[in-house]
């Protein structure tokens, strides 16, 4: 019952009341970056969701477009502002992010959504992270995130998907909230940047 429609009601009824609660934050954060970004305040693109089937998952920007003079992007250090650091810091970015699970796109807990460009290097039972949604938190977000190897993150993935209910839910909610309140790892700017999926790591 719970995986069948109740996961999907609740998932809508938090984030409706979050996002209402959060909506000064989320405007004001929305009229700094107008500016801090030249008027780019989100950062889109497509991720695999459900099933494998592609979403646009939404942040805020927290990096602006500066290139060298070859054309490319400078580094990620020297395109965040000050703004964009304290907004990661705080995982503020992640907070679109409840309009996705408002479109029911993704889910408040699931596996995170990666890139498309990953889904070649799954191996079979790693694919299986896409049978459920994916969610703005995670049992990988809670039990290490950046600090755990890939392999570990994909373990864990696959444990939500085998074992997600209420209670498990519950608990990794509740282990995010204490993780950003303490501002620890929950976020990859905070020291550990996510390194690129190889198929092996």
């Amino acid at each position: 019952m719970y995986k069948r429609w109740m996961k999907r009601l609740i998932d809508l009824v938090i984030s409706i009341i979050v996002f209402t609660l959060f909506l000064p934050i989320f405007v004001g954060i929305a009229i700094i970056l107008l500016f801090v970004n030249k008027g780019k305040v989100f950062f889109k693109q497509d991720r695999p969701g459900w099933n494998e089937t592609p979403f646009k998952v939404i942040k805020f920007k927290t990096m602006n477009d500066l290139k060298d003079s070859a054309g490319n992007f400078l580094s990620d250090n020297k395109r965040i502002s000050q703004v964009g650091a304290f907004i990661r810091r705080t995982s503020l970015d992640e907070l679109p992010q409840l309009l996705n699970v408002i479109a029911g796109d993704m889910s408040l807990v699931g596996p995170r959504p990666l890139l498309f460009k990953y889904l070649p290097l799954y191996s079979i039972e790693q694919r299986r992270r896409h049978e459920v949604k994916p969610g703005i938190t995670g049992w990988a977000q809670v039990n290490g995130r950046n600090s755990i190897s890939w392999t570990r993150k994909f373990e864990l993935d696959l444990y939500y998907v085998a074992h997600h209910s209420w209670m498990l839910d519950g608990r990794i909610l509740w282990l995010t909230i204490l993780k950003v309140l303490k501002r620890e790892g929950v976020n990859q700017s905070e020291g550990r940047p996510m390194q690129p999926f190889n198929g092996k790591n």
